[in-house]
């Protein structure tokens, strides 16, 4: 590897995007350690629901993440304790900057902030009125009722500005949602504004503690869950025949990216680089793809291109796999198109098979396995594979991980409502 005279740059003359910090926390453990060594076990996450009742419930298991807390417990007080330890770990990894003076922006990948049952039963008893009380007015009771950790939340949408303000960032944080695409979306931006100048380092985290009994239900209506609930860890079966469906999970996710020349000139240590973004959507429908999977192909396609490579430099692909019998054969569809004949011959493995969907935190969660993955030389597996569907002849890396060396990685996210991203990650610069 060599510098230019301007710096480490790409093929375009952009600067290249590197990663000096990583941090993670799912149903497997937290940090990369236990989880890595959990995921290529072969080892599931997935488990009964203990949080609410489940009773009368097609669906009654999730990845819950209960060994971390949160008060009130509701999806964005939960995102935002998952998202603190994952950025925590990925920041002292990276030794850019410390926790307070961090020097770049932070791009926040975090589920719509939504007032839950029991915040809105607990308001409505401070509301004097007849019938029902509106959700404004909810929040108007939260200011003058002595709630106001609930009212700077549901009012203000402030998880990332209360992680900006910790770990000292610079600039406006950005707060995005563009479905379970939003992982990776949070990276592609952090790149983007590398490749612009306008930072050499940004602070790209995804996090998602959204399982509860509103959000489990409506999932549930539209018939996108497995209904396999035991054994529990038995339910998740990507690219399987008889896969009926995918396990809402929670986990969060974080990485300091730098400009290259910026990480070199400090001396940090190099984890990997983003080569490539590709961002595709489709409009068809609010929750399907549309079915000639144009979106899926091109967000691939796009990110391929944009890192400056050819489908036959690409080794591994770490699938967005959720289970759902529509989307394994969308993703199938897409790695025909991409590769070619050579499809059934490239590995792709489904994270989501041990620790569910993990939704707008997945993104980022499987960047992080996929750096893994090449750093340690070993494929995770995708695990009960049992009943291979002969519609989707792929190479899933089937139940047992197996070492390989792995030079780059396509890491897919595919969302609700033709929302996708595509990353591509090499091992090293170029």
């Amino acid at each position: 590897m060599s510098a230019a005279r301007n710096g480490y740059r790409d093929s375009t003359n952009r600067p290249v995007v590197a990663v000096t910090g990583m941090g993670i926390v799912t149903s497997l453990g937290q940090g990369r350690a236990d989880n890595w060594s959990a995921l290529t076990s072969g080892r599931s996450g997935i488990h009964a629901i203990e949080r609410f009742p489940t009773e009368g419930l097609r669906t009654t298991i999730g990845g819950t993440v209960d060994f971390v807390t949160a008060e009130p417990l509701c999806a964005p007080v939960l995102s935002e304790r998952l998202a603190d330890l994952a950025i925590g770990e990925a920041v002292e990894q990276s030794q850019a900057g410390r926790v307070g003076d961090f020097p770049g922006p932070l791009f926040l990948a975090v589920p719509p902030v939504e007032m839950e049952w029991p915040q809105r039963q607990t308001l409505a008893r401070a509301v004097n009125g007849d019938g029902p009380p509106d959700y404004s007015t909810l929040v108007e009771a939260a200011r003058g009722g002595g709630y106001e950790s609930l009212y700077r939340l549901f009012a203000f949408a402030g998880v990332a500005d209360i992680l900006a303000d910790r770990y000292g960032t610079k600039g406006a944080p950005v707060s995005l949602s563009t479905a379970c695409a939003s992982g990776a979306t949070a990276i592609q931006l952090g790149v983007e504004a590398i490749r612009r100048g306008e930072c050499d380092a940004a602070l790209c985290a995804a996090s998602d503690g959204s399982v509860h009994a509103e959000a489990l239900i409506r999932f549930s209506l539209l018939s996108a869950l497995s209904t396999r609930n035991d054994p529990p860890e038995k339910a998740a079966k990507p690219f399987s025949k008889d896969r009926d469906g995918f396990v809402m999970a929670e986990g969060a996710a974080a990485l300091v990216l730098e400009s290259l020349d910026h990480a070199m000139a400090r001396g940090a240590t190099i984890l990997g680089v983003i080569e490539g973004c590709g961002e595709k959507a489709d409009s068809f429908h609010r929750t399907r793809s549309s079915p000639d999977g144009h979106a899926i192909y091109g967000a691939m396609q796009a990110a391929i291109d944009d890192a400056g490579v050819s489908a036959d430099e690409v080794d591994y692909v770490n699938a967005h796999g959720t289970g759902t019998p529509e989307n394994d054969k969308m993703e199938h569809l897409g790695m025909e198109t991409v590769f070619g004949e050579r499809h059934a011959q490239v590995p792709i493995s489904s994270n989501k098979s041990m620790i569910g969907h993990t939704l707008t935190a997945a993104g980022a969660i499987e960047a992080v396995f996929s750096l893994m993955t090449m750093a340690e030389g070993r494929l995770p597996p995708t695990i009960n594979y049992d009943t291979p569907d002969p519609a989707i002849p792929l190479d899933v890396v089937p139940n047992t991980a197996r070492d390989a060396a792995v030079r780059r990685t396509l890491s897919n996210s595919f969302g609700f409502g033709g929302q996708n991203v595509c990353l591509v990650l090499a091992a090293e610069p170029a």
